[in-house]
């Protein structure tokens, strides 16, 4: 069974860094072709696809809206994802999900696709 768990997160300035990690069990990075990917649902809005990187592969796509500022990466060895998120908004504050699919996609996403972490909440605020 595919499981992820989110941690890192929590409260950070604007202009400031915060490292979300994502622990993958139930396949292994570098023996399947997949996409692991990073997606916000801030509040009143629906889900942002924010970042994802191929287990394989390692190819990585970020949205626009984060590209320069946030660094997607794996570690196979700990079949673990990280994304570093730096110069920090206040508009990223959001539950950001961990979420696997064989897919590559960066919208229309909702819960019916892929398998879902139980997300970690960002909040940047001074």
């Amino acid at each position: 069974q595919v499981q992820m768990v989110e941690s890192g997160g929590g409260l950070g300035q604007p202009g400031g860094s915060l490292t979300l990690s994502c622990a993958a069990s139930g396949f292994t990075f570098n023996q399947s072709w997949s996409w692991m990917n990073l997606v916000s649902k801030a509040p009143g809005k629906g889900f942002e696809w924010v970042s994802g990187i191929n287990t394989d592969s390692g190819l990585v796509s970020y949205a626009n809206s984060v590209k320069g500022r946030f660094t997607i990466s794996k570690d196979n060895a700990k079949n673990t994802m990280y994304l570093q998120m730096s110069s920090l908004k206040p508009e990223a504050t959001a539950v950001y999900y961990c979420v696997r699919d064989d897919v590559f996609r960066s919208t229309g996403w909702e819960k019916t696709l892929g398998s879902w972490g139980q997300g970690a909440q960002v909040t940047v605020s001074s």
